[in-house]
């Protein structure tokens, strides 16, 4: 496992439980990308229930929450956490100016969501453009269509749901492309999984890489410690 993408929140976990989760990812040489937490579905929005507004999705609503979650975004990166999970196209850019001027680490990650919903080459570009340094397309998306967006950016490409026998054609078009696995072993969304779950995760891992070995033994996988988003030490902030 390279990465490990964390989608309740980070205001939804304690300081001590973020630093386990850092201490774990990094004796793993896993990558972890923590998830901001202000977003509307926490929020007090009426209109995100209504038919109409679902099409909000995470998106936030207000400058206070947008100025939230970068408080959010800078919590996490002081426990050494280097990956942010962004829902929302404007904070993607905010956190991206950030980085740009010293108020986030240089290293930091930025992973545009699915639930940003977008699945067209010019929507790509447009993120990669904001400062994301990978994206996830909704996840309908046909071979064609992922091969389309591979042409439109140079990000990595996030590409989840239970697609176990297209894995290593997924990954020939393209790469350089993470898989998702968690989604399959999860009832929803932002969830909390249980040892249960986690070990459907690792079973449901292990399916696709033996599906790799076996269609497309040519490709490569990120080593252990390899790649962004790798946890760094904790800053000591008083």
């Amino acid at each position: 496992v390279n990465r490990i993408d964390e989608t309740l929140g980070a205001f939804r976990h304690t300081r001590a439980e973020l630093l386990e989760y850092a201490a774990l990812c990094r004796d793993s040489g896993a990558a972890l990308t923590v998830s901001i937490g202000p977003r509307a579905a926490y929020d007090t929005s009426a209109t995100r229930l209504s038919r109409q507004g679902a099409v909000i999705g995470y998106r936030l609503r207000g400058e206070e929450q947008l100025v939230r979650a970068l408080e959010d975004a800078k919590r996490v990166c002081d426990l050494g956490i280097r990956g942010l999970l962004v829902y929302d196209e404007g904070l993607l850019w905010v956190l991206s100016e950030a980085r740009k001027t010293g108020e986030l680490p240089a290293d930091t990650v930025l992973k545009a969501s699915a639930h940003c919903g977008h699945g067209n080459g010019a929507s790509f570009r447009l993120l990669e453009q904001c400062g994301a340094d990978s994206i996830n397309p909704v996840r309908d998306l046909s071979l064609d269509m992922l091969c389309a967006l591979r042409a439109s950016v140079s990000v990595p490409l996030d590409v989840g749901f239970i697609r176990t026998y297209e894995a290593p054609e997924i990954v020939r078009c393209c790469a350089p492309v993470y898989l998702k696995i968690g989604n399959s072993a999860l009832a929803a969304h932002g969830s909390l999984p249980t040892e249960a779950d986690a070990a459907r995760m690792a079973q449901q891992a292990a399916i696709v890489m033996e599906m790799l070995e076996r269609y497309l033994p040519e490709a490569r996988q990120l080593a252990r410690g390899e790649g962004r988003g790798l946890v760094a030490e904790a800053e000591v902030r008083v």
